[in-house]
């Protein structure tokens, strides 16, 4: 079956390449075939290669990575990942970390094969999801393990994981272990053909990530880089289309009661920044992109324009500002502008693309609303609920209503953000389950 499908994959990327290759990126095509990894040195060996798909994946793989690197000094850790987004994040946090960052091949039989040859891992860790058949059963033939850590599944991969059940089990089956988040996501695995000998439930590392509070400087470096001091502030954070649409909605119909409140939308797509921006617009909003206000960096400096504006201090009118909207349209910036939030939205939850992290605005200690859509993050949205440091809105109706209520009392606020951060606090330790799990694997080969 695996050699079936390494002809298959084979015989597609041959049919396909070149008219690929005439029609996009070039560069992007010699790094998915994985023909220059200079960067690796191949005399190294007993490696240890985590790899993680886009950006929410590199996120989660932070805090293991850098576990690894703190209890393994010797190994060498190489993260490859698969989408451009998540390599330019990963490349901009983890050069301390990690000894390379890899773009991830296109999975057939050469280009798997040689990546392995130069990485020559002890074992390869996949982070959450993302599994890529060739270059596992390539992994197997030459005795390395593969191990799924944090890993999760939605309903609808579950589903397809059934509907190719006799392929996915040979996959499956070439597994040392699968780390799962949560009961569920362990029951729904093994519905793909999987015995429970090889799966273990260790929680979500995510809740591990060592998160820091923003400090009173920087905290006001960012309120004055976007000229928000005194401001109520609403982040809405990963957001899909439609969303925008129901958030600019909402926060226009908000403006009219609260008029110091300011919106930060951060989209999750990087091609969709000025869509986003131009949308903003369009619903007569005064919107500024994130780039526009000063360097990459937070630094203390007010907000300047062409036009001149007073700054809206609480009760103020909107109509003396700058801007009400600032379209953050950077990467790896939102985990640290949640901080800044009185109140958080977390999206692809609203559109039905199984919601985001709950936990980067929960850690600050901020109400968390979300939508219905949360498959991805089905308990996580769940525990989130029952500790009453979440709620979810299926609606803009109910999301008008939510941010009301919770803009109009600061008890409740603070009482819903305080019971948020600490079901993140009471939820930690599956790092610690995971590293004492993998630890063995790691030592088992002379460095």
């Amino acid at each position: 079956m695996l050699i079936l499908y390494h002809l298959l994959a084979t015989l597609i990327f041959i049919f396909f390449f070149p008219f690929s290759y005439l029609l996009k990126n070039r560069n992007r095509f010699t790094e998915r075939l994985g023909l220059d990894l200079s960067n690796i040195n191949q005399s190294r060996a007993g490696r240890v290669w985590v790899h993680a798909l886009s950006v929410g994946e590199v996120l989660s793989a932070i805090p293991l990575l850098e576990t690894l690197k703190n209890e393994h000094p010797s190994r060498e850790i190489v993260l490859s990942v698969k989408t451009a987004t998540g390599l330019d994040i990963a490349q901009k946090k983890l050069t301390d970390t990690v000894s390379c960052v890899l773009p991830m091949p296109l999975d057939f039989w050469w280009s798997a094969r040689r990546l392995i040859k130069n990485i020559n891992p002890i074992i390869f860790i996949l982070v959450e999801t993302d599994i890529w058949p060739g270059l596992i059963s390539l992994l197997k033939k030459r005795g390395i393990k593969t191990v799924l850590v944090n890993g999760r599944l939605s309903p609808h991969t579950a589903k397809s994981y059934r509907r190719w059940r006799f392929f996915i089990k040979r996959v499956l089956k070439m597994f040392e272990l699968l780390l799962m988040q949560t009961e569920i996501d362990k029951r729904r695995i093994m519905k793909g053909g999987l015995g429970p000998d090889k799966i273990k439930v260790t929680g979500n590392i995510k809740f591990d990530k060592p998160w820091r509070p923003l400090n009173d400087k920087e905290r006001d470096e960012w309120l004055n880089l976007f000229n928000l001091k005194n401001m109520l502030i609403w982040v809405a954070g990963s957001t899909h289309y439609p969303e925008e649409k129901i958030i600019f909605s909402v926060f226009r119909q908000l403006s009219k009661s609260f008029f110091d409140l300011s919106l930060i939308i951060g989209p999750r797509e990087a091609d969709r920044f000025d869509e986003v921006y131009n949308l903003a617009k369009d619903y007569g909003l005064k919107a500024i992109r994130r780039t526009q206000l000063s360097a990459y960096k937070p630094a203390i400096a007010p907000i300047t324009s062409s036009v001149g504006a007073e700054k809206l201090g609480r009760g103020g009118r909107p109509g003396n500002r700058i801007c009400n909207v600032v379209i953050l349209n950077t990467l790896g910036e939102l985990g640290q502008v949640y901080g800044l939030a009185d109140i958080a939205f977390v999206g692809g939850s609203l559109a039905p693309k199984g919601g985001h992290n709950l936990l980067e605005p929960a850690v600050f200690g901020i109400p968390v609303l979300f939508g219905p859509h949360t498959y991805n993050f089905l308990t996580l949205s769940e525990l989130m609920v029952k500790y009453k440091g979440g709620k979810i809105v299926s609606d803009e109706s109910e999301l008008l209503n939510a941010m009301s209520e919770l803009l109009a009392q600061k008890s409740k606020r603070e009482e819903m953000g305080k019971r948020a951060k600490e079901f993140v606090e009471q939820n930690q330790g599956a790092l610690a389950r995971v590293m004492e799990i993998i630890a063995p694997y790691i030592k088992m080969s002379k460095v």
